[in-house]
């Protein structure tokens, strides 16, 4: 994948230069660019298949110069040392969103992210359509999941167990079939914590009310109704057992 990256600070784009070298060997950069103009330079010269692009730049920002872009056959992927953009960085279509000081491994998943997508990125009104759900959903009992194709809404009740692939999350659905989404089971538990799903082990987030029976052991496990054997961490044991009783 041919990437340019644009940063304002020169230690910011060398480290990102070196990492994506190191560990990232299937993306060619062909520009690491000091400010938005010369980032908008580089990006009609070249073309590219992913941008990297910082967010806060004197002068032009990050989303600036997505607005001011006349070539968009690229993925973005923002990197930025400020958490309060998320939402900003969704509506503009963002593929992913790294916080600096930049990890290898968040940027190597978010790489292989942008060799997975087989489909062009979103576009802006079902972004849009995306963040208001997301903006609603606290007062409901949905969640829509962005996937590849697009938004997928379901209620709650249809889940029966979410598990964790790296920065990703497979969603076990009661129709037999699977969802795949590019959230981590972290962001996932956020959502459905407070619509009776529980987080037993550190790969498993499970809706309680498919747990059919609890087996006794150090931490023990669950059997859920689609007959999945879950294990529970010790340390997440109590917790678990207190929230059965409530039911």
């Amino acid at each position: 994948m041919k990437a340019i990256l644009v940063d304002d600070e020169r230690h910011c784009r060398d480290v990102l230069s070196l990492l994506l070298a190191r560990y990232c060997p299937q993306v060619t950069l062909l520009a690491a660019c000091t400010d938005g103009q010369d980032g908008l330079t580089a990006i009609e010269k070249h073309r590219p298949d992913l941008l990297f692009l910082d967010i806060e730049m004197p002068g032009m920002s990050g989303f600036d110069l997505l607005k001011l872009c006349q070539y968009t056959g690229f993925q973005v992927i923002f990197t930025t040392a400020y958490n309060e953009y998320a939402i900003q960085a969704i509506r503009n279509n963002a593929l992913d969103y790294i916080l600096k000081p930049i990890d290898k491994d968040e940027l190597r998943q978010a790489v292989m992210k942008a060799e997975k997508l087989s489909v062009p990125v979103q576009s802006p009104s079902s972004v849009d359509e995306f963040v208001a759900f997301l903006n609603r959903q606290k007062s409901g009992d949905r969640i829509a999941l962005p996937t590849m194709e697009g938004l997928q809404i379901l209620q709650s009740d249809e889940i029966y167990y979410c598990e964790s692939d790296g920065g990703y999350t497979h969603f076990v659905l009661t129709n037999g079939k699977t969802v795949l989404i590019s959230k981590t089971l972290k962001e996932v538990e956020e959502v459905l914590e407070s619509k009776g799903f529980c987080r037993v082990h550190h790969s498993f987030l499970i809706n309680v009310r498919y747990v059919q029976k609890y087996i006794r052991g150090d931490g023990g496990e669950v059997i859920m109704a689609n007959h999945k054997n879950i294990p529970v961490s010790r340390n997440k044991k109590q917790e678990f057992l207190n929230l059965l009783e409530r039911i």
